[in-house]
């Protein structure tokens, strides 16, 4: 394989990877929910919830800035939500000169709330992938109830991710093969290299649609029922109670007093 796209887990000796996995994946997605239930224009709601996510990447061993520095891949995609600075109504406090567009308080306010509640709620799930191996997240998910198909799919798109990324670097070397250029020729033009990754897109797909058929029909021959295998026994300890009923108490709480100030 040309692509590593292998598990992120980063083993450390700490209290946080010792917990159970399933610990672990309630407290992910109970942070990323205070995220984004955190009212708008809660500075101080958002600053607890960003401390706290360094702490648990203290407490994991990972550094200070281990997902502070990974979680800003997140904030260009969040710049879709720019045009809420000038569509919502209230105090102006800008009106640019050529197009008379004016800028609000209150859309600053949701615009940047906005992207608060997502850089920080990502910082959650890079830390659940550094600290758990992808495996176990799968397996917490089920032994958590979420449906079987959801986890299933979640598992075999990780699973399989990297095998259609190599796929298409073969097909990226083999079109770069077939697309010498000569001294002196023209280069392609845009409209003819759209198509022609056009085409790959299509190729690539039904490539992928044919190989995962027939992985489904070795998976049935091999006595595959919706659910993939384990041999993992786990049981929740005093520790995982008390690191759960803690964190998601001090999140609870925390989300409380940023409603009521």
């Amino acid at each position: 394989m040309h692509f590593d796209l292998t598990d992120q887990y980063r083993p450390r000796p700490s209290v946080v990877h010792h917990l159970d996995p399933r610990v672990k994946v309630v407290l992910a997605l109970g942070f990323i929910l205070a995220a984004g239930l955190t009212p708008i224009g809660a500075w101080s709601g958002f600053a607890a919830l960003l401390i706290l996510a360094l702490a648990a990447s203290l407490a994991s061993r990972l550094g200070l800035t281990f997902a502070l520095r990974r979680s800003y891949i997140a904030l260009p995609f969040v710049l879709v939500a720019l045009p809420l600075v000038f569509t919502i109504p209230g105090e102006i406090v800008y009106q640019t000169p050529l197009t008379g567009w004016t800028i609000t308080a209150q859309g600053l306010d949701r615009f940047l709330s906005l992207i608060l509640r997502s850089w920080i709620a990502i910082q959650a799930a890079i830390l659940l992938v550094a600290v758990a191996p992808f495996p176990d997240v799968v397996w917490a998910l089920g032994a958590l109830r979420v449906p079987r198909l959801l986890v299933a799919t979640i598992g075999f798109m990780y699973r399989y991710f990297f095998v259609l990324a190599d796929e298409t670097a073969r097909m990226l070397r083999a079109r770069t093969a077939r697309s010498a250029e000569a001294q002196g020729r023209r280069k392609p033009s845009l409209l003819w290299q759209g198509g022609v990754a056009g085409a790959m897109v299509g190729s690539l797909f039904l490539r992928a649609l044919e190989r995962s058929e027939r992985v489904h029909a070795a998976m049935l021959a091999r006595g595959y029922n919706g659910q993939m295998p384990s041999l993992a026994h786990r049981e929740m300890r005093r520790m995982d109670w008390l690191v759960l009923l803690a964190a998601l108490l001090l999140l609870v709480g925390r989300l409380a007093w940023a409603r009521l100030s």
